[in-house]
């Protein structure tokens, strides 16, 4: 690397230091490339206290149109999390939830190795309603750049692979990858029964490698009621993370829901 390079890089590191959470609310959303296998070993942290379930509550019927944070009132907080690049991360998640009751919405991504892996330790989890799945697509690309028959193969992959693997297929939730949608993605996954294009406020922006205490910085930005927040299952920080992210959630006297734990189609 010669002198030149070196002050780029230099100067881009200290660009990425002094960037704070983004809240990822719009189409520029940058998902980490596809990661074939796991992608280092996570240490979990120390086994964090239980959840409180959520109390009950009558739904909200789900809005028309995009959902970004969840409707009415309360002091709900949707974690969503998105791909499973990392077996291993997937697992982790899988132990907070049995751990401490956590309730979670992932958005799979159908071709990663994890959901298959993990399919046993998970199933259970979806068939009570803790964990419950929404579709992410086969492969994650930009579906605004593909035509609308690539699009329906995207989604219909991804939809058998649910419905072959965990008994459900995801409907009527469906997030774009990179958040990236436009009519004619909307109305051929509507056509399979994905109406609910859902998108999120805030992020733990771990799509790639960050710190984990950035990781808690955004947590500490974005947990709040009523919101729907981003994370992923690719990179190991999280799991390091969970004993504080879980001290996050009681400080603020928030309750952990699934989508079909607050929100129903309308009749």
């Amino acid at each position: 690397m010669d002198r030149r390079q070196l002050l780029a890089f230099l100067v881009a590191g200290t660009a990425a230091a002094l960037t704070g959470c983004s809240s990822e609310s719009d189409a520029s959303h940058k998902v980490t490339p596809r990661i074939s296998g796991p992608v280092g070993t996570p240490t979990p942290s120390a086994v964090p206290k239980a959840i409180a379930a959520p109390p009950a509550a009558q739904k909200s019927r789900i809005p028309a149109g995009t959902i970004t944070a969840l409707p009415g009132t309360g002091n709900n907080l949707a974690l969503t999390v998105d791909d499973g690049a990392s077996p291993d991360v997937v697992g982790a998640y899988i132990k907070f939830a049995k751990d401490t009751g956590a309730r979670f919405t992932f958005f799979v991504t159908a071709n990663y190795d994890s959901w298959t892996t993990h399919r046993a330790a998970l199933r259970p989890l979806v068939e009570s309603g803790q964990i419950q799945l929404g579709n992410h697509t086969w492969d994650h690309p930009d579906l605004t750049t593909l035509s609308g028959t690539e699009v329906a193969s995207q989604l219909t992959r991804a939809k058998t692979f649910l419905h072959n693997n965990f008994g459900v297929d995801g409907t009527p939730y469906f997030r774009p990858p990179y958040g990236r949608h436009n009519a004619t993605v909307d109305k051929v996954a509507a056509d399979l029964g994905y109406t609910v294009p859902t998108m999120w406020y805030g992020s733990l922006s771990d799509s790639g490698v960050i710190t984990e205490d950035y990781l808690i910085e955004c947590a500490r930005q974005y947990f709040n009621a009523q919101t729907i927040v981003i994370g992923h299952a690719n990179h190991p920080a999280v799991t390091h993370c969970y004993d504080r992210l879980v001290e996050i959630i009681r400080e603020r006297n928030l309750s952990m829901v699934t989508l079909n734990d607050v929100l129903v189609s309308p009749m």
